[in-house]
């Protein structure tokens, strides 16, 4: 059987009431041709641009490998000058990737080129946009998003390639307790189904990314990235009417984090063991059960 994957809905622009119907409401991803190419950026943003805006600043970088169990999530595996990372991205593959970059620290001219779409809807955190930059094949790890945020995703300079999971297929998904993301141990893009069983018959959505193409991600969706050239991209963040998506993400960012934090600089591999074959027993319970239902 496989992993399932449905192509995303495309549309080239879209109403606020069909937006609010088809998507919002539902919660399904979209893909919007057109909103970006009205902003500033979408002429803009080249590579050298945002080279010379940012300027010489040094900036942390990750890489593909599985997470120190020691460390708190979104631990850097080393640092680069931002000039130097643009020209390595330009130049060759490199599964480095900047993550959650802030231009209001340090590019606040870049605020003057996008901008969000109330048209659409409200709740936008207009002061906390993230950039994420990748060389050409780095992977962002299968993961939902810690603050529960419906996230306007837009791609500049190249191609990205993204699955996406309902949050109802998370134990199926061999999800870590107390975290926000998956086992690391397989590939999404390539399972072992007869070692993580579980994945098989799992249904998601399926988008490819180019220049200047939004993508809009519900709350609570898991979504795995792949840059297919070396590109970078802005999220726009805003929130869920629910109090109860708002509470989950007060929990996520505090209590949950807190104590993930703690047992892992406290017991390391032990508890990131613990972690792991509970994620496996987890996840086989749902497949015995047939979840999600």
């Amino acid at each position: 059987m496989g992993i399932i994957l449905k192509p995303i809905d495309v549309v080239d622009d879209i109403t606020q009431e069909e937006f609010m119907e088809k998507y919002l409401k539902p919660r399904r991803p979209v893909v919007i041709k057109n909103m970006a190419r009205k902003w500033p950026a979408y002429q803009k943003w080249t590579m050298d641009y945002v080279k010379e805006v940012v300027g010489d600043v040094e900036v942390p970088l990750y890489n593909s490998k599985k997470a120190d169990p020691g460390a708190p999530i979104n631990t850097p595996t080393t640092k680069m000058m931002f000039g130097d990372y643009i020209d390595l991205i330009q130049r060759e593959p490199t599964d480095l990737r900047i993550f959650f970059f802030d231009p209001i620290k340090h590019a606040n001219k870049l605020m003057d080129d996008f901008i969000a779409p109330k048209e659409l809807m409200g709740g936008f955190l207009d002061k906390y946009p993230s950039m994420f930059f990748g060389g050409k094949s780095s992977v962002t790890f299968l993961h939902f998003d810690i603050d529960m945020a419906h996230i306007f995703h837009t791609h500049f300079n190249g191609r990205k390639h993204v699955k996406l999971f309902e949050h109802k297929w998370k134990e199926r998904l061999y999800r870590l307790p107390y975290a926000t993301y998956a086992l690391e141990d397989y590939d999404i893009d390539n399972p072992d189904f007869e070692k993580y069983p579980a994945l098989d018959g799992i249904e998601g959505i399926e988008c490819f990314l180019e220049h200047g193409d939004t993508l809009f991600m519900p709350t609570g969706w898991w979504h795995w990235m792949k840059y297919l050239d070396g590109s970078f991209s802005i999220s726009l963040r805003a929130w869920d009417k629910s109090w109860a998506v708002k509470v989950h993400s007060i929990w996520n960012l505090t209590v949950q984090r807190k104590f993930d934090d703690i047992m892992k600089s406290n017991f390391k591999n032990t508890y990131m063991d613990w972690k792991e074959k509970a994620a496996v027993k987890i996840a086989e319970s749902a497949l015995k059960r047939g979840l999600p239902k």
